[in-house]
């Protein structure tokens, strides 16, 4: 049981890090447009040779 001491801060923290996280790639706008990058993928523009 002394072992819960550690372990729920530990779980706290690491769960608020991974909040902050969301919420910092969220204002970076890491998920503005995924449907473009959907479809980009499937077009063969950029598969043999770079446009110039």
């Amino acid at each position: 049981m002394n072992v819960l001491v550690y372990l729920i801060p530990i779980s706290l923290l690491l769960g608020g890090i991974g909040l902050v996280a969301f919420f910092w790639s969220l204002r970076s706008r890491q998920y503005d447009d995924p449907e473009g990058d959907a479809r980009r993928i499937l077009t063969g523009d950029y598969d043999d040779h770079p446009k110039e």
